[in-house]
Parts: structure tokens; sequence; C-alpha cells
């Protein structure tokens, strides 16, 4: 007998939330069990194959390619007749991985319902090199020996032996010890006796160590939303389903030794052979004149150039031919070509485009084809960077696509190569640390606050584990250590953090394959429909697939629209690609802070980093999206920059030929590009071999740095004579700011889109602005925040209008945007479209009855007449909403009966002297509803209040407050921290505590947005009587940040005073003197402002408003900093601010 065994069934992380087999661990304790292969065959799907088999064989053991499917008797049936069954399928050959693959995708782009399901039809077709075990007790010939169907269950086993050939089939015995598997294995082994048929013994493993089964077990709640006590949940019987050694298998399986030995024959007939790095390109159709690929491309590049250059000279044509060259050289020809149609289609068929992202834009041969629009001569951008000779690499065009249009171009290219050959690829969600403890805490059942306050001690970095969070926390380890319930949630927490908890499609990635799809990469169905890959977007490259990144760009869907409504309300073309790069404007705009909607640059961090650079020209802006990241930001180098631009500084350049590469970044080491001309000129590295450096400094490959430092040095000294000391000292300083380079062409590229948006802001606002609003329609907190900026930069915005609004907004004369009618409730396309064809076909609505008469009844139900006049729709007919309401009832039917009547033939026939008499319906003498009550109809209709705003008169008030958008945007560096806001209740939802008091959730929103107000036991208690819809009051609280919502917990409420804040002194009879009056006036005088202030004379009881000239700056904290220095005062603020609390203060 063989002391060897190896596992069959194998689960790992990819059985989404059941299996909890990371693969790396898995594969590491076989192989410190001195097991030498085993498999993989997770629930359905392939996700995990190609990681799965990399790894493996880095570690030296035979990966096994397999899955566990789901058989029923006719794939395309949905009513579950027959059952529904595992099977174990294991790839003998690259035959059978291929027919694998075939399988479990048509196991999901045909037969899924609930589950992935194929049916013994296609398991006939693909069933050559394929070996099938009978599966666990939920396989089909168990099934059936556990119904006491034995008769049934032989009848499937020999269907199973005659699909696949007796070697090739085997009963698959486990023990757990469940009474099941004994009453199956007992019946397994006489069929086995009886048809000739091995029996192989697997574990039908779920996670690797015995101790994890706890891990397992809380994911399974984590997948079906259940809790560890919830005793009707899906759970396993015990926690045998570890990966058992030889020896734990030998001990339950000592009576069939043959079932062990069984694993090793199979694992010993399993041979699949996946290739790497051998790119797979589909080939490109290529004009009959040309010889190949490259000669065409050569042609194409040599027709862009009088377009992008004056003069092609020397240096152009010398760039040129280099890059042809290395992409010949390294067949990427096709590649190019590929790239360039699906982007020259866009340009014909006006999809904007972006003018590049990435590395791309360091090559002028995708600047000549127009894939990018930065030329890499003039800003110095390296090809290198993008397509390194010297290092094999897939190139990485990818491109930013209107979003509205991104579809435009999909479909484009699934025409162009064949809906078989192209697919959308899939992304994995997975449970990153804070997501992973706050998941274990709910399957755990835990307190929320409980769970909340330990998540939110893991910093909040970028790739942070929980592993790394405790080594790095002197608190949260302290917790971690000092708290048993702490810990076995940190325990759990880490053992599931990091698995992939649902899978998604990529936003941006579609591979294009050179054959059949089906025969490259197992497939599925999106969420949406829509074929994707089952291996991510690095294992199809890893592959040699041609993958490329098709980004939807909302803001060149903006510019897009906004060149639309220049064109359409001035009849002015503009062609973005030719606006002058230096306008002086449109820098000042910026200079002056005015980045509200300007592409990458409206944070309120970038817009300090815009005005302190105090850009001139486009160009400026270029080291903006290098600058504002937190590497550079935490270092000194924004600093020294600006510094830098300004003159105020002079750079300590180390050597001389630093100086010229230096010099745009007034000495800053601040793009990679930058790293490696400084490798080249000094150390006489090919660019190539810059850019390997370059690489190993920014991933810290210390076995590769000491190497090329050596060669540094050594070049440094031989082409230069450069010391030893200085060349150490230049290789420490690039390898320091290698950490914080960014690539240059990305910046250049997304600079210039920064640019784009900001001059036709600063030209054509209107149109501009009415594009970004159509931009976030979708997204009402946003929306309300931009309606608010529109306003402020003197753009009326106007209500929709049944005879002026198209479906989103659009600008109109006057400087002015009207709504569309996308936004009304209730309104829908086909509503919308009605109204503009009547509209185009008739002229304006001239009145109610005429709008019904016109629109079709079959779209304009009552509803939907009521909505728009109560939006304000209808205001143009010259009728009052009140009356338009009393009467739209009538006009829909009178409209209904005469189109019924048009119809029929009835009004033809008999002329219209029967609806002469109702041309117009009589509206009757109403007077118009109250303001609030338009006010708050418009917003219930549309989600925003347009003629007008309940907080108008408020205004001066809220200036005084925090903006509520401020806190919506927050990091979690605000939480706990102390804000004030204000503005209107336009929610309240009473909750009782398990306590059985009452405490209040509101929805409190100003001008910019709105946010939750929680207002606990004791405060509810205390402000009840301000807490109603539609209040006005203004709010003190600890601001609260988490994954998911922002919300303040209120310490204090007040009722807002129209007429804003005031500050009221209260003074006793023995301080009414000249010195203290004298005093007085000083400090009014160095604070003065706009809250009016009054004095109360507690001898006389009077009270003086003092005249404007005594009033206060009460934002200025300076101010109450004087008055406290007088211990006995009294200052009351009848307000609360953003900076301080209600004081009370006696002035002498």
């Amino acid at each position: 007998m063989t002391e060897k065994f190896t596992h069959l069934h194998v689960h790992t992380q990819y059985s989404l939330l059941d299996g909890a087999s990371k693969i790396d661990l898995l594969l590491a304790r076989a192989k410190k069990l001195g097991m030498d292969s085993i498999a993989i065959t997770d629930h359905g799907v392939m996700y995990g194959a190609v990681d799965f088999y990399q790894q493996a064989q880095k570690m030296n053991i035979k990966p096994i390619i397999g899955c566990e499917v789901y058989v029923t008797q006719s794939r395309f049936d949905r009513s579950q007749r027959g059952g529904i069954y595992h099977l174990i399928l294991l790839a003998e050959n690259n035959t059978g991985y291929h027919n694998l693959m075939k399988l479990v995708s048509l196991s999901h782009l045909e037969g899924f319902y609930y589950k992935p399901r194929i049916d013994k039809d296609i398991l006939r077709k693909y069933s050559e090199g394929l070996i099938c075990l009978s599966a666990c007790i939920a396989g089909e010939v168990p099934v059936k020996i556990l119904q006491r169907d034995i008769d049934g269950a032989e009848r499937a086993a020999q269907e199973y032996i005659e699909i696949f050939g007796k070697e090739n089939y085997f009963f698959e015995i486990q023990d757990h010890g469940l009474d099941e598997e004994r009453v199956v294995n007992r019946e397994l082994k006489r069929m086995a006796a009886k048809f000739g048929v091995g029996l192989v013994a697997t574990n039908d493993l779920h996670y690797v160590e015995k101790a994890d089964a706890e891990a397992q077990d809380v994911l399974l709640c984590i997948q079906t939303a259940s809790t560890v006590d919830d005793p009707k949940r899906m759970k396993f019987a015990n926690n045998e389903y570890y990966l058992k050694s030889y020896e734990e298998m030998a001990e339950r399986f000592a009576d069939c030794p043959e079932a062990l030995e069984n694993t090793v024959k199979i694992a010993e007939r399993c041979h699949v052979e996946l290739e790497f790095g051998h790119l797979l390109l589909p080939e490109f159709p290529i004009p009959e004149k040309y010889a190949n690929a490259t000669e065409y491309l050569r042609d194409l590049c040599l027709q862009g150039l009088p377009q992008r250059y004056a003069k092609a000279d020397e240096k152009v044509m010398q760039r040129l031919d280099y890059e042809l060259d290395i992409i010949d050289r390294m067949g990427y020809s096709c590649y190019f070509l590929i790239v360039w149609d699906f982007i020259n289609y866009s340009r014909k068929n006006e999809i904007p485009v972006g003018p590049g992202r990435g590395s791309a834009a360091g090559s002028i041969v995708a600047y000549l084809l127009g894939i990018t629009n930065i030329d890499p001569l003039k800003y110095d951008l390296l090809f290198e960077r993008f397509l390194n000779p010297e290092r094999v690499s897939m190139p990485d065009i990818d491109t930013d696509f209107c979003y509205v249009n991104r579809g435009r171009v999909l479909e484009y290219i699934i025409k162009r190569y064949g809906k078989e050959r192209v697919a959308q690829i899939i992304t994995f969600g997975t449970l990153q640390a804070r997501a992973a403890v706050r998941d274990v805490g709910r399957a755990l059942d835990l307190p929320y606050s409980f769970v909340d306050n330990v998540a939110k001690m893991i910093p909040r970095e970028l790739g942070i584990t929980l592993e790394k969070a405790l080594e790095t926390s002197n608190d949260f380890k302290a917790l971690y250590d000092s708290d048993e319930k702490v810990k076995r949630l940190i325990d759990i927490a880490k053992k599931v953090e990091g698995m992939p908890r649902n899978s998604g499609t990529h936003a941006a990635g579609v591979v294009i394959t050179p054959r059949d799809l089906i025969d490259c990469v197992p497939l599925q169905l999106s969420n949406e429909g829509l074929v994707i890959t089952q291996y991510d977007k690095d294992k199809v490259e890893n592959l040699g697939l041609l993958k490329m990144d098709l980004l939807g760009l909302r803001t060149l869907t903006v510019i897009g629209d906004t060149l639309r409504y220049i064109y359409e309300t001035t009849g002015e073309k503009i062609d973005i690609e030719k606006i002058p790069l230096d306008d002086d404007a449109t820098c000042a705009m910026l200079r002056r802070g005015d980045t509200q909607g300007v592409f990458q640059l409206e944070s309120e961090g970038m817009t300090k980093l815009v005005m302190d650079l105090a850009p001139e020209k486009f160009s400026d802006l270029i080291p903006l999206v290098a600058l504002y990241r937190p590497g550079p930001l935490g270092t000194g180098m924004v600093e020294d920059f600006i510094a830098g631009k300004h003159g105020t500084r002079t750079a300590d350049i180390l050597h001389p030929l630093l100086e010229p590469v230096l010099k745009d970044t007034f000495g800053v080491i601040l793009y990679q590009e930058q790293v490696m001309q400084i490798t080249s000129v000094l150390a006489g590295f090919t660019l190539g071999q810059a850019d390997i450096l370059r690489r190993a400094m920014g991933k810290k490959k210390a076995k590769e740095l000491d190497s090329m430092k050596q060669k540094f040095i050594d070049g440094a000294k031989q082409n230069h004579g450069i010391d030893e000391e200085t060349s150490t000292q230049i290789f420490a300083l690039l390898q320091h700011f290698a950490g914080y380079g960014f690539n240059k062409s990305h910046s250049a590229a997304y600079a210039l889109v920064a640019y784009q948006t900001a001059y036709l802001k600063q030209h054509w606002p209107t149109q501009f602005m009415a594009a970004f609003l159509c931009s976030i329609m979708s997204d009402n907190d946003k929306l309300s925040w931009y309606l608010g900026v529109t306003k402020r930069m003197g753009i009326k915005i106007l209500p929709p209008d049944v005879n002026e609004s198209g479906r989103e907004f659009s600008p109109v004369k006057g400087n002015a945007i009207r709504f569309g009618m996308a936004g009304i409730k209730s309104v829908g396309e086909q509503v919308i479209d009605g109204i503009i064809k009547a509209r185009a076909n008739g002229g304006r609505f001239t009145s109610i009855l005429d709008f019904c008469k016109r629109v079709p009844s079959r779209l304009i139900n009552k509803r939907v007449i009521e909505n728009l006049i109560n939006c304000g729709a209808m205001d143009s007919f010259g009728a009052k909403r009140s009356q338009l309401l009393a009467v739209y009832e009538q006009a829909a039917d009178l409209g209904a009966s005469y189109q019924k009547d048009s119809a029929s033939g009835q009004i033809g026939l008999f002329g219209d002297d029967l609806f002469e008499e109702v041309q117009d319906i009589k509206l009757p003498q109403l007077d118009e509803m109250p303001k609030k009550l338009l006010l708050e109809n418009e917003k219930k209709i549309v989600g925003f209040y347009v003629t007008g705003h309940p907080l108008d008169s408020y205004s001066a008030a809220l200036e005084n407050y925090t903006q509520i958008y401020k806190l919506t945007e927050a990091s979690e560096e605000m939480d706990g921290k102390y804000y004030s806001i204000a503005g209107l209740i336009s929610g309240v939802r009473l909750r009782t505590t398990k306590s059985g008091d009452t405490m209040a959730v509101l929805t409190l929103e100003d001008f910019s947005g709105r946010i939750e107000v929680v207002v606990f036991t004791r405060q509810y208690h205390e402000f009840s009587s301000l807490l109603y819809q539609e209040n006005v009051v203004s709010v003190e609280g600890r601001l609260k940040v988490d994954e998911r919502s922002v919300s303040l917990q209120a310490s204090g409420v007040r009722q807002l005073n129209e007429t804003g804040p005031e500050i009221h002194l209260k003074i006793t009879r023995d301080k009414e003197t000249g010195k203290v009056q004298q005093e007085m006036r000083r400090i009014f005088a160095a604070y003065h402002g706009n809250t009016p202030l009054y004095l109360h004379l507690l001898s006389s009881g009077k009270t003086i408003k003092t005249d404007r000239c005594f009033w206060i700056d009460a934002t200025n904290d300076g101010f109450f900093k004087e008055i406290k220095k007088y211990r006995h005062s009294l200052v009351e603020q009848r307000y609360l601010s953003q900076s301080y609390l209600l004081c009370l203060l006696s002035f002498v």
C-alpha cells in the first residue's frame, strides 16, 4: 500500500462564501504534509484555476484542474424536475481542460437557474479528457441510494459509465462521521464490485486546518445573512471538512486502501499544461496593398504627420522610426491597429475620447494615430515608460470615452470581431480589513456599536490588513490583547480577510480573442446579462489574451455636451483640441480658486494647491496631478516645488548633469520619467534598463537593486568621473523619490482634460454648467450642491416647462438653465418623447386643454398632469397652479375624448363644431397656493426646490455654519469632531430604544446638501418641541463617519432666526463707566463684522441694539478670547456657530 494520497475534492475561497481555503495556505499545508499533487473543484466555477495552477507550480505541486458541477435533467428546463445533483469533473489533459471550460461556460450561459447547471447531453458531447467522480452525498447516485432507489442509483451509475468510460468514472466515498455517508459508502462498494468501477476516497474539504471550521461557518452566515445562533441556518454537520493528512485518511478508510491508491493513480494521469506570456492577438484586417501590419501602421503614422507637426524634422522622424522598430520587433503592430481602429470609429462618430491616460501618452505612434492627444516630444514623455524593449510585457493602452457612449464603442468592437470573441472581464469584491470585521461581527451577532468601534480603530491606509494594523496601531493591539471578545472577532476576521465575497463586471476591461472565447476562457453572465470571463484581468493577461480597458469618463460626456450646447445656442463650433493652452482668463479663474466642476481640481485640498501654484498656462497644471497624492503631500515636496516656481527657493542639485532633467520641476524629482532620465544621463543606462531600475525601486526589490546600484555607481564613474560618494547619494535620492514619483504621461493627459473643462467653464459657463448638471442628475445630494454653485455663479435655474424643456438640463437665453423633464416624478421617457413630438408638430402649447388634446392620452394620465402642474412645468400657460389643479381632471377627460373621436373619424366627419365651445376651459378665480406649499410640491415632484427655497430668508444666518455638503463628503479624520450646522428639517423618524425611550432621526438640509442627524433620548426630551418637519434649526453635534454613512449626533438644537446670529452683552451698574466703554469700543473696532450686537444695561433694564459700526465678526474666535479676559462678564450668543459652543460669559 502506498503512503501517498491526493485530495481530489477541494473547495477554495472561490467557492464564494462557502469555501474558506485560501489557495496559498492550502498549498503550503499540502506541501508540509508531503503531498505532491492536489485538485481544485470549486462549486460550478473555475475562478481560481489559473491562480491555483501558477501557485502550485511554483511550489512544485502538481495542480489538478477540476470543478464540482451541478447536473440536472435538462439545463433549459427551469421546473427543476428530476432534481439537481453534484458531480466532480477533473481535467486529465488539455483536451479535458478545454472541455471543462466549455461545460462550465454552458452551465452559466445556457443552464443558469439559481445554480449553473449542465445536463447529460452536453456531458456526452464534452466528456473527452475528463475523469468523473460520483461526488458527495448530494451526487445523483448517492441521493438515489439515500432515497432507497437502488435500481435508480444503478441506472444512473451505468449512464455515467457509458458517458465517460469505465476507466474514467469512479465512485467517491467520504467519511465525516455522518450516518448518511455510511449508508452510501456501503452501497457504493457493492456497486463498484458489480460494475468493475474504482473507488476514490475524498474529504470534500472546505477549509485548510480543523481550527478554520469556525471561520468557514461564519462565511456561510455572511452568505445567508444569518447569525451563528440561528438554529435554522445552513451549516456543516461538524468540523471534519479540512485538509487531512495521509495518515488521517488512511485511518478513516482502513478497510478500503484501494480508494486511497486510486487518488494517486488519478493524479498521475492528470497533465494539464497552461501557456503563459505568449501573445494571442486577434487578426486585424490589413488592406491588400500592404505586405503586413507594420507597413500599414507606418503608413497611418505618416498620414497623421501633417496634422500633428507643421514640419516633421529629424527629431520627429527618428523617434517615429525608433518606436515603430520596437513595436515591430515585439510583435505589437496589430495591437496598435486594433486600438487605432476603435478610437478612429469613436472620433468619426462624435463619441468624445480622452487625450490619453497612463504611459501610452509617451508614444509618438499613439499621438500620430490619434490614440492620444499629447505631444510626447513637446512635454518630454518617454516611450520606454510605456513599452520597454528590454522587458517583455504586454502594451497597455487604456482609453477614456464619454460614459454615455462607451456602450457604442463596445458594440462596434463586438461587431468588428464577432460576439463569440469579445467579452467583458470579471472582478471580485473582497473582504477588506474593515469589511471583514463588520461582516464577522454581524455573523457573530455582536452589538453594532461594539463592532463599529473596533472597525474604526483599523488605520485607513491603502492596502491595510488586520495583521499590519496590529503591528502599527498600539491602541488596536492593546484592545486585541486585553479583550477576549475583540480577540475572537479579529482572529476570525483575519481568516476570512481578503476572500472574494461576490463577483461583478470590471468597469473597463474587455477581452478580444483570436478564436471563440469558450475555447480560451470559462465564461458566465453578469448581473446585467452580459458575457464576462471567469478569469480576472490579470489572469486573462497572463494567458496572453488581449485585454483592453475602455473606461467611461463622465467629464468627457460633460465636454461633449457643452460643445453641443454651445453650437445649439450660439451656432459656434468649438474644436476642443484646438483651444489656446495659455488662456489668461482660464488661468485667472483657477488662481482665484474657482474650481467647482473642473476635472480633478475641485476638492478643497487641490483648490488650495492650485491657488498656491498660480498657473499661467496648461503646462503648469501637469505637476498638480503628480503632487496631490499622500506621498508628496507629506514629505515637503509640494512646498519645495511651489517655492521653486515662485523663485523663493533655489534647488540644491547634487550634480550639474541633473539640472536639465530637474529644471522644469525646480529641483524636485516628481516624475518616474525623471528617475529614468537621471539614470540614463549619469550612469549610461539605456532607457529600457532605467525603466527596469525604476520598477525595482518602486517595488523595493532588494536583490535586483543591489546589483543595479553597483552598475549605476560604476557607470557614473566611467561616463562622467563621478565619485562613489556622490553617485551613492544620488542613487539614494532616486530610491527615495521613486516611491513617490508619478507617471508624467498620465499627469499630462489628465491635466489637459482639467484645462479643457476650466476653459469651457470660464468662456461658456451656462452651457458648461448645464452639461455638468446633466451628468450628475442621478445623484440628488451632488445635484443639490451644484445647483447652489450654479446660482452663485449668477446663472438662474428655471423650473421644468412643457414648452421649453427637453429631457435634461439645457441652457437658455438670459444666462439661465432650464430643468429637464426627466427629473419629474412619474414622467418617463415615453411621456417626454410624446410631449416633445407634439410640441415639434404643433408648436407651443397654449393651455392645459391644448396640451391634453395634443399629447397622446395613453401617455399622460392624471397623475402625470398633476405632477407637471405642481413642479411648475405648466406655469408658461399664464395661469396660477391652484387654478390648473382645479381643472386638470376635466382637461384630461376632454383631451382623451377629443383624441378618441379624432381617431375614429367622427371629428373629420362632422367638423370641429362639437369642440368649439371647449377650445379652452374657464379657470376659476382662485388665490395662488401659499409659497411654502408651492415649494413643498416642487420638492416632492422634482426632488428640489426650484422657484425658491424655504431657507432663502435665512441666507445670512446660514453663512455662520458649516455647509452640510462638507460633512457628507467627510473623510474619517473628521470622525468624532464637533460641528455646527443649520437648515430645514425635511424628515423626522421617531424610534423607540430597547429601554422604551424615544429618540429621533432627522434629515436636515441646507442649500448645499442634506445629512442625517441623530437625536438621542436625553437631547430628544430637551429639544422635542423644535423637532418637527419644515422647522428651521441649528444643530451642534459630533460627526460620525463610517464606510457606509455620515451622520451628526446632536448635542444641542436651537431655533434659527431669519435675521441670523446675535450677540448679547449684559452690563452691571458698577461697570457703566467711561473706562469700560472705551475698552468695549476698542474690542468692537478690532473685530468689526456683520453680527448684530445688543447691550443689556442691568441697572435700568434697557436693551440697546448698537449701530452697525459696532457689529461683530462672530466667526472670529479672537473676539471671544478678548471677552474671556473679563471673568465676571456675561456674553450670550443666541445661535450656534461653526467653531464654538453657546457662550455664557459675564462682561465687566
